[in-house]
């Protein structure tokens, strides 16, 4: 999984994912990926978005289209940029999830990560209240 993406296809497979929150446009992923500090991993399938800084990796969005999900295609992509941020000299790796995402809180703890932190009301949602952000951090090494 680690076919070249571009900021149209990671925008349009990320529109089809978030349909609760404001998903990023190709611009703003194109002005994300110009930074050599970030990187992505995946296809237009499924897609991570990550930021390497020093020895800690920021999961900065993580996307799977809603006909390739169950399949083992996130899983398969977390291992791979966990990989590729371990290249990169990252010895930690932290991410954030909505309180409400259950798919993906299970993802990400199946994936080795634990809750480290709560940001209350960080979420808005179109027709509910805003949901907390679990913070959540695993050791790369």
């Amino acid at each position: 999984m680690s076919d070249p993406l571009t900021p149209e296809e990671m925008a349009a497979t990320h529109a089809a994912a978030f349909t609760q929150a404001r998903p990023w446009s190709a611009p703003e992923f194109a002005a994300l990926l110009d930074s050599p500090l970030v990187f992505a991993a995946g296809d237009a399938r499924c897609f991570a978005l990550v930021r390497a800084i020093a020895d800690e990796a920021e999961l900065l969005t993580i996307a799977t289209g809603p006909a390739h999900q169950r399949q083992g295609l996130a899983r398969a992509c977390m291992l791979d940029w966990e990989s590729l941020a371990r290249a990169r000299g990252a010895a930690e790796a932290f991410l954030e999830v909505a309180e409400d995402n259950a798919p993906a809180q299970a993802l990400y703890r199946a994936c080795g990560f634990a809750e480290c932190g709560r940001r209350t009301g960080y979420y808005r949602r179109k027709d509910a209240n805003p949901a907390d952000a679990i913070l959540m951090r695993k050791a790369l090494r």
